[in-house]
């Protein structure tokens, strides 16, 4: 064991003692029974929709209980830095409205990022070498490679741990001539644990947990030749969690079997044990079978995804807390949104994303809403991905507002087709003539096979004799509809589909298809809401500027 004379020539001089942090981050005054949580992202990477599930419980649970939840970016992996995590985390979380409830600003037991809290991880770190807890190493990279080759030779369990540890038991005369030539080193936590042994917890979601204690002794300040100075995960946490008094974890199961070493280092550190509750996995089916979902294969695992597609946030948070507890799924949404979520009632078993589900249930929202609260939130959407459109919304919005209230204003069972603001051009982009393209070609394929010159036809007669829909129309205006009735019977179409099934080499096409060429010259699809409500909000000018097109080309 080194001398705390040489250890403490490791660390600044004015380096504070344990005293110093605990009066500054005294215990919180809280209600009893209250849970402090965290989410503590890694700018490694970017936010996927498995952390927003993870935020969103611990958001909740900590809420609903009178607590705090916080974030915290744990940062100490500089070497994987990625920039414009951080700031994709923070739109992310603000998105789903589940910001954290003190920051730098707000908060008294920050920094929340932990490249800033260095000082507070080296006064622990000393303290552990002080009490012989832990242990400075200087195995290289060979080193570790070939002690690894030995153990597979010996048929030894993997890891750095017990007679294995080159450094655990060094002669401290030969680490303090190390320490003198300035050769860079780690510093190791001396695990208590001994192959063999088991060690049990309780987690908040999955009960009474047995697995192996932890045996390795894991790094936990980095190399002595790094600038800044840092602490591995597992050691930053456990002092973070501790002076931050966070006192509930919530995270993916994945850190399950890391649940040892923590309580170790938990125990050895003096600190109090938090409680755990890992998370199950977000899954997907592919094919007969369930996967995790993945960053790489699946665009659903990327909170981008949902933001870029434009799915209001309300729908996509409905749509988690279903997946965290079933009871939530049943509810309507604006109870379910502010009923809690119950650690008690989370499954073991990862839980499926179905985007499919998800667009059901984000139609449906949608479906609840004004024309006004719509277009509004699809301007703001488009500002930023479809800036085309978004300028054309800012230029009609009166006529964005009449194409929005067809079949939804007014009428028992609105339409649901649009799901997500990305639709909104697909859906009533033909309503501005600014971005419709019109249909020139008559052999369109859109005209389902119709003749060119029957196509032509069609648009000839219903723009010689077209007659504007009534004012305000709200339902089938079947007068509306008598004028393409006429000109189908007058150009030799059937009556009906059955009839023209039954011969058809008598007719060009049934009215159906008649009626379809309106369509497709009006809304550039064979889809869309009645056509009389289309032409009503098209205005006559423009139904007679769309209609010859075919014709003219």
């Amino acid at each position: 064991m080194l001398s705390q004379e040489i250890v403490d020539s490791l660390f600044p001089p004015d380096l504070p003692g344990p005293d110093h942090w605990e009066h500054r981050y005294p215990p919180r005054d809280v209600p009893e029974g209250a849970k402090v949580t965290r989410i503590a992202p890694s700018p490694t990477g970017f936010l996927t929709i498995g952390g927003v599930f993870t935020a969103m419980i611990d958001a909740d649970v900590a809420r609903q209980s009178g607590g705090v939840y916080l974030v915290r970016l744990e940062d100490t992996d500089q070497a994987r830095f990625t920039e414009g995590a951080a700031e994709q985390f923070a739109e992310a979380f603000a998105y789903f409205s589940i910001e954290p409830d003190e920051d730098d600003r707000t908060g008294r037991y920050g920094p929340y990022t932990q490249s800033a809290r260095a000082q507070t991880y080296l006064t622990y770190v000393r303290e552990l070498l002080r009490r012989g807890l832990a242990y400075v190493d200087f195995a290289t990279k060979q080193d570790l490679e070939e002690l690894a080759a030995r153990q597979r030779a010996a048929g030894a369990l993997p890891g750095y741990y017990g007679t294995w540890a080159i450094w655990r038991d060094a002669d401290p005369d030969e680490v303090a001539e190390r320490l003198a030539a300035g050769e860079p080193y780690v510093v190791r936590f001396r695990s208590p644990g001994l192959s063999g042994n088991r060690v049990s917890f309780t987690d908040a979601i999955r009960g009474e947990l047995s697995m192996d204690d932890n045996r390795n002794d894991a790094v936990i300040l980095k190399s002595s030749d790094s600038e800044p100075r840092l602490p591995t995960y597992h050691f930053a946490h456990v002092v973070d969690d501790h002076l931050m008094r966070v006192n509930l974890v919530i995270r993916g199961e994945e850190w399950i079997s890391s649940v040892p070493l923590h309580l170790q280092l938990f125990d050895a550190l003096g600190f109090e044990r938090v409680q755990y509750a890992h998370v199950a996995t977000l899954m997907k089916q592919d094919g007969s079978s369930r996967r995790k979902l993945s960053k790489r294969r699946d665009p659903e695992a990327t909170v981008t995804f949902y933001i870029e597609q434009g799915y209001p946030a309300p729908a996509v948070q409905y749509y988690l807390r279903g997946l965290a507890n079933g009871r939530l799924a049943e509810m309507p949404l604006a109870e379910a949104l502010a009923a809690p979520i119950r650690l008690s009632e989370c499954g073991t078993a990862g839980p499926l994303v179905d985007t499919v589900k998800l667009d059901d249930i984000s139609g449906d929202y949608i479906a609840t809403l004004s024309g006004e609260q719509i277009l509004a939130e699809v301007s703001t959407w488009a500002a930023r991905f479809d800036p085309e459109l978004a300028d054309v919304l800012a230029v009609e919005p009166d006529l964005a507002l009449r194409a929005l209230a067809i079949e939804r204003e007014g009428v028992p069972n609105p339409r649901k087709d649009l799901r997500k603001w990305a639709d909104f051009r697909a859906v009533y982009g033909y309503v501005f003539s600014q971005i419709f393209e019109l249909v020139t070609d008559p052999a369109d394929a859109r005209f389902g096979g119709l003749a060119p010159d029957v196509v032509r036809a069609v648009a000839d007669a219903f723009a010689a004799g077209y007659q504007p829909p009534k004012p305000d129309i709200k339902g089938p205006d079947t007068e509306w509809f008598d004028q393409v009735r006429r000109l189908a019977a007058e150009l030799g179409f059937a009556p009906s589909d059955k009839v023209y099934k039954q011969d058809p080499d008598a007719y060009p096409g049934s009215i159906a298809d008649a009626s379809q060429v309106i369509r497709v010259l009006l809304t550039g699809s064979r889809r869309s809401p009645g056509l009389a409500q289309v032409a009503g909000a098209l205005g006559t000018e423009e139904v007679l500027r769309r209609i010859p097109a075919v014709s003219a080309a």
